[in-house]
């Protein structure tokens, strides 16, 4: 049976339950500046809906990677402020995941009450899905709540070892939401546009070889383009390149071809001698012996945006430059309008696609903006994500 929805829990009744969230609440954080609270807002929607219906709201997260050790920087202190700002509420904070000190402050929580948790990925056993530590949350709920998509695809002990332990559960609004909207790419409206980008086809490998027969077009941009380029034979001068990922592109974009797909990559790049804000730069149609590519060009960028204007849905992950830095930002920010300007229906994920359309103040022209780069990547491919399986009865 599918998992059960916020709406069937509530109709339950929560009022004086301990109810368990795991939310996403990874946002970068500078010296204890919050830089980006995107996924902090997002979690907002289903914590206002509980603690309406006045549960008692233990939430956990995970912030960066500590490995299992405590780093005061990755502390979710500042996270806890924040959500009591945008929730207008006092957020109870507890520097512990869990023991008697957790215990204590989910017991003293009243009904309509939020704590937030230590970051849970301090305690070792939480990206080994550890039996002990799923129990130990298990013995703060007596409800349990996933809202973390960004997650989903991961078994830790928070996403999949306490959901097993917990006999009430459900999916929070947000993770719904986004399986939702991204059931459109594995099941679109044709023409289908996928535009990849990043740094290493190592990382994208698994959705490049299930998008290259399945999208109409697969656009790739970022340094990966390199190594699709030179197992082409094309010059990339001292752009990063993975040579033992040659065979891999080849691979994939004869899948492409075999089912008359189209697979296009850069026709023109930005060009440096040193990667350096600053650096001066030109446009080549090819990369030469002692430049590197950091950017797609503005033919590219151009042939991109035809493709978006001729779609009807479109997926979009990963940069098309080196998009940190202001000089090299032009062919993502060209994607980004593009996408925005679409008709399609459109869903972008990853965290610097998203900054892009953020940047440009683009948001509210998108379908939907992912708060899962990874889990969002393994859901187009088909994959059942753990995260959503432990919630399935």
């Amino acid at each position: 049976m599918a998992s059960k929805t916020l709406d069937e829990l509530l109709a339950e009744g929560v009022r004086g339950q301990r109810v368990f969230v795991r939310a996403d609440l990874n946002v970068p954080l500078d010296g204890g500046r919050i830089g980006d609270d995107t996924r902090i807002r997002a979690a907002t929607g289903s914590l206002r809906r509980l603690l309406a219906g006045g549960a008692r709201v233990i939430l956990a997260s995970h912030l960066g990677r500590p490995k299992g050790e405590r780093k005061p920087e990755l502390s979710l202190a500042p996270i806890a402020e924040r959500l009591g700002e945008l929730l207008e509420r006092k957020v109870a904070f507890c520097p512990e995941v869990v023991g008697p000190l957790a215990q204590a402050a989910a017991d003293a929580l009243g009904d309509g009450e939020l704590l937030l948790l230590e970051n849970v990925r301090f305690e070792p056993g939480e990206t080994r899905n550890d039996d002990a530590l799923a129990k130990g949350f298990a013995e703060l709920a007596d409800v349990y709540v996933n809202d973390a998509f960004g997650t989903a695809h991961r078994a830790h002990a928070s996403t999949v070892g306490v959901a097993r332990l917990v006999s009430r559960r459900a999916a929070g609004d947000l993770l719904r939401a986004e399986l939702e909207h991204l059931k459109v790419v594995r099941e679109p409206e044709r023409p289908l546009l996928c535009l990849l980008g990043g740094a290493k086809v190592s990382d994208k490998l698994a959705v490049l070889e299930a998008l290259a027969p399945h999208a109409d077009v697969l656009a790739i941009g970022g340094a990966m383009a390199y190594t699709f380029l030179a197992a082409r034979g094309e010059p990339t001068g001292t752009s990063l390149v993975e040579p033992d990922r040659l065979d891999d592109a080849r691979r994939v974009e004869e899948a492409a071809a075999k089912a008359g797909r189209k697979l296009l990559l850069p026709t023109d790049h930005v060009v440096v001698e040193k990667l350096e804000p600053d650096a001066p730069s030109e446009i080549r149609a090819q990369v030469p012996e002692g430049l590197m590519g950091v950017d797609i060009g503005p033919e590219t960028a151009a042939t991109f945006a035809a493709e978006a204007a001729a779609a009807r849905t479109i997926f979009w992950n990963g940069p098309m430059g080196v998009f940190e830095m202001d000089a090299f930002a032009k062919g993502t920010e060209a994607v980004a309008n593009a996408v925005a300007s679409s008709a399609a229906r459109s869903v972008v994920g990853g965290g610097d696609s998203v900054a892009a359309i953020n940047r440009l103040a683009l948001g509210d022209r998108i379908g939907h903006l992912s708060t899962g780069g990874g889990a969002s990547l393994e859901f187009v491919q088909g994959k059942t994500l753990p995260g959503v399986a432990a919630l399935e009865d």
